[in-house]
C-alpha cells in the first residue's frame, strides 16, 4: 500500500513539475507546511486544515534588467517586476486548476500581495515556504538565496492537499560574500540576517516609491548584487584562450 502511495506521489509531482516548466517556471519544489500554518494570515482555517503541501514556484529575473539598476530602481525594473509577478500568478493558477481537475484542493497565493502593511506581510511567506521546499537559504539581505540564481528570483505559492513528494531545506550560506551589505542604500543589511533593519529598508523603499516615476515599494539594488554562489564561482574562473 505504501509503495503504491509513494508511486502516486512521484507521478503527481512529476506531472506538476512538467506543467510548471512548460509555463516558464525555473524553480519547482514542495514543502510540508503542517507546522507553518500557524503563521499564515487571513486564510480560512477550514481550507487550511486539508492542505499539507506548499508548492513553491520561482522565476529568475532577467540579467540585463538587473544590470540596468545602479543606485536606484528604474521604470524598466518596475515593469519587469510586475510582469514576473503576473507570470507567477498565472502559473500558480494553472497548477491549481490541474490539481482541481484531478479531484483535489488547491489555493494559489498571489506573488506580491500585502495584507499587513505595517508588518509588510502577505497571507503566507513565500520565502519561508521556498526555503522549506529546498530552493535555498536566507541571505544577509534577508531574502532567499538560491545556489544558482542568488536572490534574483521571485516566488509564488500554491497550497494543496494533492499528495506530493516533499523536498527538504538545503544546506548553504553566503560564506564570505558581503556584496549586499556594501551596496544597500539604506544600510539595512548586517552580517547576520537576523539583524536586518526592516524599518530602515521600508523607509528607503518609500523614498524610491515617491521619486523617479516608480510609484511602488521596490528597490532591487541588493538583488542585483546577489548573483548566487555558483555564478560567482563561474565568474571568477579565468577564461581559456583559444588554441
Amino acid at each position: 500500500m505504501k509503495a503504491k502511495e509513494s508511486e502516486s506521489k512521484k507521478k503527481n509531482t512529476a506531472q506538476l513539475k512538467k506543467e510548471a516548466h512548460s509555463l516558464g517556471i525555473d524553480l519547482f519544489g514542495v514543502a510540508d507546511i503542517r507546522d507553518m500554518k500557524k503563521y499564515f494570515l487571513q486564510l480560512d482555517r477550514k481550507v487550511l486544515d486539508d492542505c499539507r503541501y506548499g508548492i513553491s514556484l520561482g522565476v529568475r529575473l532577467l540579467k540585463p534588467v538587473m544590470d540596468d539598476i545602479h543606485d536606484h530602481p528604474t521604470p524598466l525594473y518596475l515593469h519587469h517586476y510586475r510582469q514576473i509577478n503576473y507570470l507567477l500568478d498565472r502559473a500558480a493558477l494553472s497548477i491549481a486548476r490541474v490539481i482541481q481537475q484531478n479531484g483535489f484542493q488547491a489555493l494559489p497565493i498571489a506573488a506580491s500581495q500585502v495584507i499587513d502593511w505595517e508588518g509588510q506581510k502577505g497571507h503566507v511567506s513565500h520565502k519561508a515556504i521556498a526555503i522549506a521546499a529546498g530552493h535555498g537559504w536566507i541571505g544577509r539581505n534577508n531574502l532567499l538565496v538560491n545556489p544558482l540564481y542568488g536572490s534574483q528570483v521571485r516566488l509564488v505559492t500554491v497550497l494543496t492537499d494533492y499528495p506530493l513528494v516533499t523536498n527538504g531545506p538545503v544546506k548553504g550560506s553566503c560564506g564570505t560574500c558581503a556584496l549586499c551589505i556594501t551596496v544597500c542604500p539604506a544600510h539595512a543589511i548586517r552580517e547576520d540576517h537576523s539583524d536586518f533593519d526592516h524599518r530602515g529598508c521600508f523607509e528607503k523603499l518609500r523614498t524610491f516609491k515617491n521619486s523617479g516615476n516608480i510609484g511602488h515599494y521596490i528597490c532591487g539594488i541588493c538583488i542585483k548584487a546577489c548573483t548566487g554562489p555558483v555564478e560567482q564561482t563561474q565568474t571568477r574562473k579565468p577564461r581559456q584562450g583559444k588554441t
